[in-house]
């Protein structure tokens, strides 16, 4: 059985469709969400779900090293083995990317390595950059800026009238799509990275 926990700061929008996938696999099972922000809406869903939730306040520490150290004993002492980043808007150290190397996983809202980072903003410099499709990325976090290892990808159509907020609401459908399907190949031992890249295993 894998162990997973979810790390999130913001309203944890695609975390329903992470639980309600769970919930129905047998080959995993969530084991806690933790968040640096004591009010953050992922675990005010996390409570409402029945899992366990946890809040690491970053302030308490000196670096963010000593932050992620603490966060390492936390994963440690629940065994998990995967990690699911959820709008989680810290910076990964070293200290959990040499412990969980290729076994944390992040979803971004546009079709890396395009439009990196920006998170709030990311919607807004696609239509300004005038492009025709956009979408979501899983990918594997390395010590880079949304740079690991791709495992999936969903496009959507940016039509004309497109609004930062209806193309948001289209590629958060496209996330709760894949986010899922890129966990079960996890589980499944169904990805092999090489170098820069994803295979996925048949």
């Amino acid at each position: 059985m894998i162990k997973i926990a979810v790390l999130g700061s913001t309203n944890g929008t695609d975390f329903p469709a992470v639980y309600d996938f769970l919930k129905n696999y047998d080959k995993a099972e969530l084991v806690a969400v933790i968040s640096d922000k004591k009010d953050s809406g992922i675990l005010a869903k996390a409570k409402e779900k029945k899992v366990e939730s946890l809040f690491i306040d970053s302030k308490e520490f000196n670096s963010r090293e000593e932050s992620d150290k603490k966060l390492l004993q936390e994963l440690k002492k629940r065994k998990i083995d995967l990690i699911v980043l959820i709008g989680y808007m810290k910076w990964i150290t070293k200290v959990l990317l040499e412990e969980y190397k290729n076994k944390i996983m992040n979803i971004h809202p546009s079709l890396l390595p395009s439009f990196p980072g920006m998170n709030l903003s990311v919607h807004k410099e696609v239509l300004e950059k005038g492009c025709k499709i956009s979408g979501a990325t899983v990918f594997f976090v390395d010590e880079g800026q949304d740079s690991g290892p791709i495992i999936l990808q969903k496009t959507v159509e940016v039509s004309e009238n497109e609004t930062p907020e209806t193309l948001k609401e289209k590629v958060q459908k496209a996330e709760q799509e894949i986010l899922p399907k890129a966990i079960k190949l996890f589980c499944e031992n169904k990805l092999k990275v090489e170098g820069r890249k994803v295979r996925i295993m048949e």
